[in-house]
């Protein structure tokens, strides 16, 4: 067993409850397990994962590290690679695979057992299963709701779909104020959304307690002498054509500092990989490797010295482990970090990023006033947090302690019809005697 998991949980098989969980991309699946955890530990919820094949192999390392095994795993039969082939196709099996589970646990005159559809941030696997739920009139919980830009090109197709789905959400899990606020400017009412803190602070919190192992010998001799890291990340779709002006970025100040070496965990597409590998594998001080393990990047990123990155999740995650972020984008979808200091928009011109980096490593007081900022992003208790959530909507029981204001319960009932106060009723067993 995996150190820090919760025991089993010990629940009523025939009245247990039955969340959804749908992944598809490694960043999901690390923000997801925390929330699978958590309600495996509590006695009324036994969570039904399943995986889109939106990126399988990445998902399912994270998912069994976390001890997370999923209920479905979807094989998607990709031709073209176009994002409206992957919709269409995580659609079609959702379709069914929803179908079966409500035939199974909300059978018409019964209670039914299937709370909602829970999907996260703003992936084309969260936004597929968002649609396919709210056409089969199954709640959709969005977790890390809230998130904007308001640029539908920056980054694409994340602010596209996660405007999209806020439309289909019967609860928004915002990580933040900020988040919340901009759901209710877009008529998205108050009572519809609670804030939870980000539930990949949790998840990374936990990943730093687990022993390490590194699957690439050179990143353990870097760690394990103590050298002077930069982890650094670029990835993202909105990049692809400026990929070869970072490379230049580390090149730079690579240059300038002979002591400051860097990881660089490489991304599976070729488009991007080709780039980075023609620029920087022939340079002693950059280390490019394979995608690591969560828990082994977790670690790099408590050792760095900076982080160098185009990543969302890196953007949260980093300041709770007091590493200083640099974030090659023009503009991010979470201004609470610019606002509260962890982070600094340095977007993709290599000379920006490199009067930045060399800003930090030249600068103690710059670095200090960085390092030693608040993070907003959350606390470690989000997923505690939603589990309490679920509870008090479907119970009216313990009213859970939000991350920011609270939320009514009265909307979210009113909105699915049913009366969860009945939560002892008997359905019919389903899938039960085979899970």
């Amino acid at each position: 067993m995996v150190q820090g998991l919760p025991a089993t949980p010990i629940f009523d098989p025939v009245n247990s409850l039955k969340p959804i969980f749908v992944v598809g991309t490694r960043p999901e699946a690390i923000k997801i397990f925390p929330v699978v955890h958590a309600m495996r530990a509590h006695h009324r919820f036994d969570p039904i994962v399943i995986t889109s094949g939106q990126h399988p192999d990445m998902c399912a390392d994270v998912l069994r590290m976390a001890g997370v095994e999923p209920d479905f795993a979807l094989t998607l039969d990709r031709k073209t690679g176009s994002l409206n082939e992957l919709l269409v196709e995580i659609m079609r099996q959702l379709d069914g695979v929803f179908t079966e589970l409500i035939e199974a646990y909300n059978p018409a005159g019964y209670l039914p057992r299937i709370p909602g559809v829970f999907v996260h941030g703003d992936t084309s696997t969260a936004f597929a299963a968002a649609v396919t739920a709210a056409m089969l009139e199954i709640p959709v919980v969005h977790v890390e709701a809230g998130l904007r830009t308001y640029d539908l090109h920056g980054p694409f197709p994340e602010e596209l779909n996660r405007q999209l789905i806020a439309r289909t959400a019967l609860l928004s899990i915002a990580p933040t104020m900020p988040s919340e606020a901009n759901l209710i400017r877009e008529s998205i009412s108050s009572e519809q959304i609670f804030v939870s803190g980000n539930t990949g602070i949790d998840a990374l919190l936990w990943a730093v307690q687990q022993p390490v192992s590194y699957s690439d010998p050179r990143v353990s001799e870097l760690m394990n002498r103590g050298a002077t890291i930069i982890a650094v990340t670029a990835h993202r779709r909105e990049n692809w054509t400026h990929l070869t002006g970072i490379c230049e970025a580390v090149e730079r100040i690579a240059a300038a500092k002979p002591e400051v070496q860097f990881i660089l965990p490489m991304h599976p597409n070729p488009r991007v990989r080709s780039v980075i590998e023609e620029r920087l594998s022939a340079n002693p001080q950059v280390i490019l490797t394979e995608p690591l393990e969560y828990i082994e990047f977790a670690h790099v990123l408590q050792t760095a010295k900076i982080a160098l990155t185009d990543s969302g999740g890196i953007q949260e995650e980093a300041p709770s482990l007091d590493t200083p972020v640099l974030v090659m984008r023009e503009q991010t979808e979470r201004p609470e970090g610019v606002l509260a200091g962890t982070l600094k928009l340095v977007g993709t011109d290599p000379d920006r990023i490199v009067t930045a980096t060399l800003r930090l490593l030249d600068d103690p007081d710059e670095y200090a006033r960085m390092a030693q900022a608040n993070n907003p992003y959350g606390d470690g208790r989000a997923s505690q947090r939603i589990t309490e959530a679920l509870q008090y909507v479907l119970s009216g029981e313990d009213p859970p302690q939000a991350f920011g204001p609270g939320f009514s319960r009265s909307f979210v009932l009113a909105n699915t019809g049913v009366d969860y106060n009945t939560l002892d009723s008997q359905p019919p067993q389903g899938r039960d005697q085979e899970h």
